[in-house]
């Protein structure tokens, strides 16, 4: 039985619960990262799962492993907005020039949001 897009939906749910629990903040990105890592298993194509693991990551200021994870998603040829969105978060995470990741942003405003996946946190203040 292919449960896949359940549990993503459910992933996408609980990863916005992360901010109103943040004492548990760890443990929720933990069981997330679990839980979309048995999802590859499963199907190691599946950009869905690659994008949110990526915003996960992101999140968590982990952008070294969080931009793998979303450029495997576009090899892979997504074309969901969030990813883009994504990589420029990570890019300015990783403290990329502007124009460097400027041109992700500008794809993504031709973009649909997946319903699956979801946008890495950004503090316009922080940067």
């Amino acid at each position: 039985m292919n449960n896949i897009p359940q549990r993503l939906q459910n992933i996408k749910k609980l990863q916005a619960k992360r901010f109103e629990n943040e004492d548990h903040w760890d443990e929720i990105n933990d069981l997330l990262i679990k839980e979309l890592d048995e999802i590859l298993l499963i199907e190691p194509e599946n950009t869905s799962a690659l994008i949110d693991m990526g915003a996960i990551y992101s999140d968590m200021g982990e952008n070294e492993t969080a931009i793998e994870y979303l450029k495997t998603a576009l090899r892979l040829g997504s074309e969901d907005k969030n990813l883009y969105i994504n990589l420029a978060i990570v890019m300015v995470g990783l403290g990329m020039h502007a124009e460097e990741y400027h041109e992700y942003l500008e794809i993504a405003e031709d973009k649909k949001e997946d319903p699956l996946t979801f946008k890495a946190y950004f503090d316009p203040q922080s940067h």
